[in-house]
């Protein structure tokens, strides 16, 4: 027995290490699809952690050759997809025919088998909400395959071996499940420390100038509206209402830059998220009939929320603009209402059908002076961000070049006494 818990600990362990060098070097996440880049990086350092486990075979099975090369195929592959997966198998099978045996096929074989059944079970990973429950499905489904495989074509063995082998195997991936997803959440806690500091360093800038700058355009405002009101000349007449225009324009970018800086207190109290996202679409609609947009929102279920009912209008409304905007001609948006008992929460999911943003613009959404907007700012979306994690909650966005954007705003769930 000790024979064969040996070199599985070994492989255990590559493969666990992997994982924390791949992590190290380019960080899990689940909102910004991965780059061809990052999928042959994770292709290469997968390939490598499941070549060391075939160095490290259980060795006491005659021709037989046992390993855990399966488990880094399988998580690259629902994680990365097909390219990752792919590198992870093509080195494997190469060097498993390398090695040779009578049963150098069977071996290709079962690795085949573990990247075509995580391949074609991805979706149904990603979607699920507990990727250890999908994990294990997929984990029993390859375990059906690989047992009928080798009981038609290999000499059955001891049965303790292939317990211990299993029950390792099966541990093993749900193990590196958890890690992963573990690493993922604390990446990005890492990612909201970084943008909660800018937040700040824009705050104390912002208070420190924004008054300063504010009396001065007051003043300059007041002397156009009173040279134009009586004068004769044509080209004042013309430009003043652009002047003030642009100077209210510059007020209103510094009164956001003080919401940031200074926000308003809030007023808590249980407020109905349904009536504020119904009062959001309604404020909305002319804007969006105007841009021949059409906003879906139906839904009947009652859900209730602790914070801020004008805070909260406020983020809502900027999302669902910025939606409205992003829509070139004609499109649709879609607003949604789904509770998490489990967890307590409910999520609110607006997706338009815009022009989508490219990965590298995604990283920069929220972010200070950060806009796809030709005269934006970038500060609705910071504001909304600062709204949200301040009423306790979180909020990430999706998108593809052409597929529209999906934000995803999850809240507390508040549970009123009848």
């Amino acid at each position: 027995m000790i024979t064969l818990i040996k070199p599985l600990l070994v492989n255990i362990t590559l493969l666990f290490s992997f994982t924390f060098n791949a992590n190290l070097f380019f960080p899990f996440q689940t909102k910004i699809p991965l780059s061809l880049k990052q999928k042959l990086n994770y292709g290469l350092i997968g390939s490598i952690g499941a070549l060391f486990c075939m160095f490290y075979p259980i060795e006491t099975l005659g021709e037989t050759h046992f390993d855990l090369r399966m488990c880094a195929i399988i998580i690259l592959t629902l994680y990365g997809g097909w390219v990752p997966g792919g590198i992870a198998l093509v080195c494997a099978c190469i060097f498993r025919y390398v090695i040779g045996g009578k049963f150098f096929f069977i071996g290709i074989t079962v690795s085949l088998a573990s990247f075509l059944i995580a391949f074609v079970l991805r979706d149904i990973f990603l979607k699920a909400k507990s990727k250890l429950v999908a994990g294990s499905l997929i984990v029993i489904c390859y375990f059906i395959v690989y047992i009928l495989i080798l009981f038609f074509t290999v000499h059955i063995l001891d049965l303790a071996f292939y317990f211990v082998y299993f029950i390792a195997f099966y541990l093993t991936t749900i193990s590196l499940i958890f890690l992963i997803e573990h690493l993922i959440k604390i990446n990005k806690q890492f990612e909201e420390m970084v943008y909660l500091d800018k937040l700040n360093m824009i705050g104390q800038l912002t208070a420190s100038i924004a008054h300063e700058i504010r009396n001065p355009l007051s003043t300059v405002r007041g002397f156009i509206q009173y040279l134009s009101a009586d004068t004769s000349d044509e080209q004042l007449k013309k430009f003043s209402p652009l002047i003030m225009e642009e100077l209210d324009r510059t007020n209103s970018i510094i009164t956001n830059y003080l919401k940031v800086a200074k926000p308003e207190p809030f007023q808590l109290s249980a407020i109905s998220l349904n009536a504020v996202i119904s009062d959001c679409v309604q404020l909305l609609r002319p804007l969006a009939s105007y841009s021949n947009v059409i906003i879906d929102y139906e839904n009947n279920d009652k859900f209730y929320v602790y914070g801020d009912e004008h805070h909260l209008k406020q983020a809502l409304m900027n999302v669902i603009k910025n939606g409205i905007e992003s829509i070139p001609k004609k499109g649709t948006i879609q607003i949604d209402l789904n509770a998490d008992v489990l967890k307590d929460t409910v999520k609110i999911r607006i997706k338009d059908s815009g022009k989508g943003m490219s990965p590298e613009q995604l990283k920069q959404i929220g972010l200070p002076f950060y806009t796809t907007k030709s005269k934006g700012t970038g500060l609705g979306s910071m504001v909304t961000n600062k709204i949200i994690r301040e009423l306790n909650g979180s909020i990430e966005y999706e998108s593809e070049i052409d597929k529209g954007t999906v934000v995803k705003i999850v809240l507390p769930l508040l549970h009123l006494k009848k």
